[in-house]
């Protein structure tokens, strides 16, 4: 972006007018003062300080006129010169305070002579109004490119908020991983305290089948006893009779 800009033509002429115009500025004053205590208007001293002025004007109204040409087709597209709408903004107002000063000193000398006006006319210093002659018509296009400006403006802010929904919709997703994680750590923990009830309950289990069994053992055992018991009396009997 700096080497844009100091290739950039306008600001070559800028640097070189106001160096020409801080020049210019201490000329001024001196025919000023010189003007003040001349005696006539043929005083040479003062024909010198006014030459020196009016060439310095005519160099500082030659090189203006590229500025103005500069500005308004700036004006048309400033999109096309890569410049913003402030930057043009800015070198409107730097030329038209330039030309009101300049315009100011050629003034001055149109008052220390007379019949000079058309002289000072043929300079062709451009009038800071220049630029409302064709403000009608370069209105719509002025108006065309800040209504783009403001669409970009509004789309930017659209595409901030889309940014916006999408990190608050990110951060509700880590929450509900996070939440995830601990229901499934609550999960695990559940089913590590149901194998140990299992395990427990399946020793049980095997305890009471191992009773079950015993018992089954006590019972057949009995009932030996009791038959062989009644085989015993019966042979007594029979043998008795």
């Amino acid at each position: 972006m700096a080497s844009a800009n100091e290739d950039d033509p306008f600001l070559q002429v800028q640097a070189d007018v106001l160096s020409t115009l801080d020049i210019t500025r201490p000329l001024f004053t001196s025919y000023l003062r010189i003007r003040s205590i001349a005696s006539s208007a043929s005083s040479p001293e003062l024909a010198q300080a006014r030459n020196e002025l009016e060439t310095n004007l005519q160099e500082l109204s030659t090189d203006l006129q590229d500025l103005v040409d500069s500005v308004r087709a700036a004006e048309k597209d400033p999109f096309r010169y890569g410049l913003d709408v402030e930057e043009v903004a800015r070198r409107r107002r730097l030329v038209e305070e330039v030309g009101g000063e300049i315009e100011d000193m050629r003034e001055e000398l149109a008052k220390a002579v007379a019949g000079t006006q058309g002289r000072g006319g043929a300079m062709g210093l451009p009038s800071p109004s220049a630029f409302d002659a064709e403000a009608d018509e370069d209105g719509y296009a002025a108006y065309e490119q800040q209504r783009q400006v403001e669409i970009m403006h509004e789309q930017d802010e659209a595409l901030d908020g889309v940014f916006k929904t999408v990190g608050t919709l990110r951060e509700q997703a880590h929450v509900m991983g996070r939440e995830l994680e601990e229901q499934g750590e609550m999960l695990d923990e559940v089913d590590t305290l149901a194998d140990r009830v299992g395990g427990k309950l399946q020793g049980g289990m095997k305890r009471i089948n191992t009773i079950i069994r015993k018992n089954e053992d006590t019972m057949s055992s009995c009932c030996i006893a009791v038959l062989i018991f009644v085989l015993i009396l019966l042979l007594i009997l029979v043998i008795a009779l």
